[in-house]
């Protein structure tokens, strides 16, 4: 017999456990979230600061990093490592719901692959994410230079190779450019120190 993990317990458990990454399915289990390789986090990072600098600009919603936890309806608590969610869906929530996991369906969400994802698990947590009401997902494996585009009602869209991704739906106008993000850490470490 499982025993199902309330929100309220879920939440107690990872305050009494801060130095793990955890997430729970559908099912009720916890997941521990090995943490990510440099890499991926520094591609992370990139493609939170390009959605935020967009967020910033348009005043339409906020920008969610690796450490926020969103409550979906089939009863999963999961982190993406980039979520954008509209003012109007957050004004549903009271300051005291906003200062737990938030019990709101991001708009879109960016999980990157690390050297320790699997791609078959990855794309089921983007498929959970779809089902769960998320309109726009993007999957990236920085070395394999691809994006699946997740859309609500779709199949996913695998592009390779592209030098810039257009966001659409709840992104529309953000523009993601990948040219210099599938370089990584290799284009950082290679270039000259910044000319005065």
């Amino acid at each position: 017999m499982q025993t199902i993990v309330s929100d309220r317990e879920f939440f107690a458990f990872c305050e009494a456990n801060p130095d793990l990454r955890l997430e729970r399915t559908s099912r009720g289990e916890i997941v521990i979230v090995p943490p990510a390789g440099g890499e991926s986090d520094f591609e992370c990072l990139e493609i939170a600061a390009e959605v935020r600098a967009w967020a910033m600009k348009m005043r339409r919603g906020a920008v969610f990093g690796t450490s926020a936890a969103f409550l979906l309806p089939d009863g999963s608590a999961l982190s993406p490592d980039v979520a954008w969610v509209s003012k109007e869906r957050l004004a549903q929530l009271s300051r005291a719901q906003r200062r737990q996991f938030l019990q709101v369906i991001p708009e879109f969400i960016v999980e990157v692959m690390s050297p320790s994802d699997r791609l078959a698990d990855a794309r089921q947590k983007m498929q959970n994410w779809m089902a769960n009401g998320v309109e726009l997902g993007w999957l990236i494996d920085g070395d394999a230079r691809t994006v699946w585009v997740y859309r609500n009602g779709h199949e996913p869209l695998q592009v390779s190779g592209a030098g810039t991704l257009a966001g659409e739906g709840p992104l529309d106008g953000f523009l993601l450019p990948l040219n210099d993000f599938w370089d990584g850490l290799t284009r950082l470490v290679e270039e000259g120190p910044a000319s005065e």
